[in-house]
C-alpha cells in the first residue's frame, strides 16, 4: 500500500463505531472526528456522548459536533483538517456538496444494503419486514443525492429466519467495518472502478416510527412474523389487547389455518399464543405488558392467565 490515507470520520452510533475501530486498527489515519452532538439519554435523561464521540476521546481523536454546515466557520474548520478523505457511516447529517468536495478524494459511505435495494434511514429493517432472504454493505462515493452515488464495494450476507433487526444489524456492522478498511486500501493505491447505480431498481427504507411497528392482523401469518422479527429491538412490534398495548418480541410460523376473524385468540398453551392471521396462524413467543417485563407466554400464564384465553381478539 502506498501512504496511509488521513481521514476525517463522521459518524454516530454504534453500527459508526465499529467501522471507526476497524480504521484505528489499520495503517490509515483518523485525524478528526464528526459526531452529532450529545443527546439526552436513560431515566435521568442526563446528556451522553455518542459511540463514536466515546471512543474517539479514549483514543484522543480530536471531536467536532456541529448542528450542521452550513457556518462558513464550520466548512472552514473542515477545509483546515486537509483531509484525504471522509469516511461516513451512520452519520445523521445530510452532508451539502461544500462538505463533499472538501476532502482530496471525497467522501464515501458505508450503507447497510445493497444498493439501490433500501436507500434511505432504516435499510436494516425493511429488508427483514419485506421478507428480503439477502442483505448486506455497499461502500460508495457520495454525492448530494440521497444514497444515490457510485458504487465501490459490495458485500452480502444472507437473512436468516431467525435473524432480527438486532442480530442482522451487528453482523452488519461488522461486515461493514472489514469491507471498508479494504475500500480504503484500495483508494490509497488507485485500484477502484466505481460503478453507477441502475437507478431504475431503487427503493427506500424510510425512517421507523412506532406507528410502523403496529401489527395489523389482517396481514398474513408471514408478513406479521417478518415485521416482529424486523422491530426487534426497536422500535418493537405491538398490539392491544382489551386497551392495553402488549409489545410482541417473539413469534413463530406454524402449520394450520382457522376460520376464526383476524387478531382472534385460537389457542392458548405453554409454547404460546396462536392467532389468527389473514392468511394463516401466528404463535406469539414472548410479549411484553405494558410496565411489565419481557417474558415468555408460558411465564405470562403464571399471572395473566385469566386474560390470555381463546376467543378474545388483538387489536
Amino acid at each position: 500500500m502506498t501512504s496511509p490515507l488521513k481521514i476525517i470520520f463522521a459518524g454516530t452510533p454504534d453500527f459508526a463505531a465499529s467501522s471507526l475501530q476497524a480504521i484505528l486498527d489499520s495503517p490509515h489515519q483518523v485525524i478528526a472526528c464528526y459526531t452529532q452532538p450529545d443527546r439526552p439519554a436513560g431515566r435521568g435523561r442526563k446528556l451522553t456522548p455518542s459511540p463514536v464521540k466515546a471512543l474517539a476521546r479514549q483514543q484522543g481523536i480530536p471531536v467536532y459536533q456541529p448542528l450542521n454546515f452550513k457556518p462558513e466557520q464550520t466548512l472552514q474548520q473542515l477545509d483546515d483538517l486537509k483531509a484525504d478523505l471522509m469516511v461516513v457511516v451512520a452519520y445523521g447529517l445530510l452532508l451539502p456538496k461544500a462538505v463533499l468536495e472538501t476532502p482530496r478524494l471525497g467522501c464515501i459511505n458505508v450503507h447497510a444494503s445493497l444498493l439501490p435495494r433500501w436507500r434511505g434511514a432504516a435499510p436494516i429493517q425493511r429488508a427483514i419486514a419485506a421478507g428480503d432472504v439477502e442483505s448486506g454493505v455497499t461502500i460508495m462515493q457520495m454525492d448530494v443525492g440521497l444514497d444515490t452515488g457510485d458504487m465501490l464495494l459490495k458485500v452480502n450476507t444472507h437473512i436468516q429466519p431467525e435473524d432480527t433487526g438486532g442480530s442482522l444489524h451487528d453482523r452488519l456492522a461488522g461486515l461493514g467495518a472489514k469491507a471498508l478498511v479494504h475500500c480504503l486500501d484500495l483508494v490509497a493505491t488507485g485500484q477502484l472502478s466505481p460503478e453507477p447505480q441502475p437507478h431504475d431498481l431503487a427503493n427506500y427504507a424510510h425512517k421507523l416510527s412506532k406507528d410502523d411497528a403496529r401489527l395489523d392482523w389482517r396481514l398474513s401469518a408471514t408478513e406479521l412474523h417478518n415485521r416482529i422479527r424486523a422491530f426487534n429491538p426497536w422500535p418493537v412490534a405491538h398490539t392491544e389487547l382489551e386497551g392495553e398495548r402488549v409489545r410482541v418480541w417473539q413469534s413463530a410460523l406454524i402449520a394450520g389455518t382457522t376460520t376464526s376473524a383476524a387478531g382472534t385468540l385460537v389457542n392458548v398453551c405453554k409454547e404460546g399464543i396462536d392467532v389468527a392471521t389473514g392468511e394463516g396462524v401466528l404463535r406469539l413467543q414472548e410479549l411484553q405488558f405494558s410496565g411489565g417485563k419481557r417474558l415468555t407466554v408460558e411465564a405470562l400464564l403464571n399471572s395473566k392467565g385469566d386474560w390470555l384465553v381463546a376467543g378474545k381478539q388483538l387489536h
